[in-house]
């Protein structure tokens, strides 16, 4: 069961696949449509709660925690894969659960597991719904809208990328406030835009620290490397996972049959943007990382229009997308601004 609190309404199970033991939260019967979560990095099935919670009646709501996340089982998560050991896990929940047709959903690293994931189960979707998504060329290490490589060795992102400070205060629990790269002042800056503090803080801060921090999980290991920063992803872990060496969904345009889309984003998104703040190249083009090689080799990477371009090639394929973007938001619209979400979501829900 969750070892987080759960809201009224919500009911946490464990359910044994053929892959892994998964952690699960649902909401509503059983016998509704049912409606897939996926969350992202740094955190679990915690964070869709309220948004299960205002699904119409006539859905079920699942929202699974992924390996090395929340209360499932914590396999290792192998990077050269791509994420696709996610894809397969919720596959085989999806078997498990006996479902048919549903709708997904994914927030973040969810939403690009959501674009590989539909890249193997297309029939199977009645809808797609990306939050914030990552690129479909992960994140870090690419440099245009096709997702050209910034260095054939991955640099510069993965597991080296990742502020080692972060990663400390997560590894011991840190709930404080004292230190800038403190899990709490990460959520407070990134996850929302400030100075918005979810009524359910502390929740939300115990979902990102039931992250596993390690070499199998997160964020990894790193290899040297001949560019900058000195590092490149290695083998191991969810932050090399998601990076351009590995990860590439940009084939999502190309999927048959081509449910509707849904591409919900806060218009002051910091995670995901042309100029993220977890981009360590966008860092070196601000001067906060030294040696930056400079635009033409290495530039923040834009997330959004590799986004914009995959979806766009989804609808000259015969496809069809919608993109909304939410004025005063950050990077968790549907904590941010759940009214203007639901409204938007349901509609997707309903008519797809």
């Amino acid at each position: 069961m969750s070892s987080i609190p759960v809201l009224p309404g919500i009911q946490s199970q464990m359910i044994q696949t053929n892959r892994l033991k998964m952690h699960i939260l649902t909401s509503g019967s059983d016998d509704g449509i049912p409606v897939l979560f996926i969350h992202g990095n740094g955190s679990s099935a915690t964070f869709w709660e309220e948004t299960m919670l205002a699904l119409p009646d006539g859905f079920w709501g699942i929202a699974p925690d992924m390996r090395g996340y929340g209360d499932t089982e914590p396999l290792p998560i192998d990077a050269t894969l791509g994420l696709s050991d996610m894809v397969a896990d919720i596959h085989s929940l999806v078997e498990t659960l006996e479902l048919s047709r549903y709708h997904i959903v994914g927030h973040s690293m969810g939403g690009g597991i959501v674009m590989k994931y539909a890249m193997a189960h297309a029939a199977d979707l009645l809808s797609i719904t990306l939050v914030s998504p990552m690129s479909p060329y992960g994140y870090g290490g690419s440099k245009d809208e096709n997702g050209t490589p910034c260095y054939e060795d991955g640099a510069p992102a993965g597991a080296a990328a990742v502020n080692p400070d972060f990663v400390k205060l997560l590894a011991a629990g840190d709930r404080g406030l004292e230190n800038p790269m403190s899990p709490r002042n990460v959520f407070r800056q990134f996850y929302v835009k400030p100075p918005f503090i979810p009524e359910r803080e502390e929740d939300l801060l115990s979902s990102m620290l039931s992250m596993r921090v390690g070499e199998d999980w997160y964020p990894g290991d790193f290899v040297p490397s001949p560019h900058w920063p000195g590092a490149a992803p290695g083998t191991k872990g969810v932050a090399n996972a998601f990076t351009r060496k590995y990860f590439d969904a940009s084939g999502f345009a190309n999927i048959a049959p081509k449910p509707p889309v849904l591409w919900v984003r806060g218009a002051d998104d910091l995670v995901i943007s042309n100029n993220a703040m977890w981009d360590i190249a966008a860092l070196g083009a601000m001067g906060f990382v030294p040696g930056w090689p400079g635009a033409e080799e290495c530039p923040p990477q834009p997330m959004l229009d590799q986004i914009r371009a995959v979806l766009n090639q989804y609808k000259a394929n015969g496809g069809a997308y919608e993109e909304v973007v939410i004025a005063d938001a950050g990077h968790s619209v549907f904590l941010e601004k759940p009214a203007q979400f639901n409204q938007i979501f349901h509609t997707m829900l309903t008519q797809a």
